[in-house]
């Protein structure tokens, strides 16, 4: 998934520009990698089959940057509920930030669609965090 300014047409969706149905593929599967490496919120998935979770999560990607509409899960404030319950805060919506971003780059994504991939992700903070 490598990308460079001059070959990216703005005309696309973020979907089609950081490289379709493998790239979103590749950055789920790269992105839980870390995630349930990381002491700090790997708990939040004990107990998750993480198989239906990166469907879930590919599909959710997929919609939210412009492609195909597949995802049947929940909208973000219920499908995150139980986790605030447990404690989900800003700080680990922060470290979901941080791995993401970390993902992309480890992936060879232009800073420009990795600003506009945080930025679509953070928007979600309150509803993913029940405020």
């Amino acid at each position: 998934m490598s990308t460079t300014p001059e070959t990216i047409d703005k005309n696309l969706s973020l979907y089609e520009r950081i490289g379709g149905a493998a790239a979103v593929d590749a950055a789920v599967d790269v992105f839980y990698h870390k995630v349930l490496s990381d002491y700090r919120i790997n708990r939040f998935f004990d107990n998750i089959d993480m198989n239906k979770q990166a469907i879930k999560q590919k599909a959710f990607f997929t919609v939210a940057f412009g492609g195909p509409n597949n995802y049947t899960g929940s909208d973000m404030r219920h499908a995150h509920a139980k986790l605030v319950k447990i404690g989900l805060s800003n700080d680990h919506f922060n470290v979901v930030i941080e791995h993401l971003g970390a993902t992309l780059r480890e992936l060879n994504v232009t800073q420009e669609l990795i600003e506009e991939v945080t930025s679509l992700a953070e928007s979600t903070r309150k509803d993913v965090l029940g405020k």
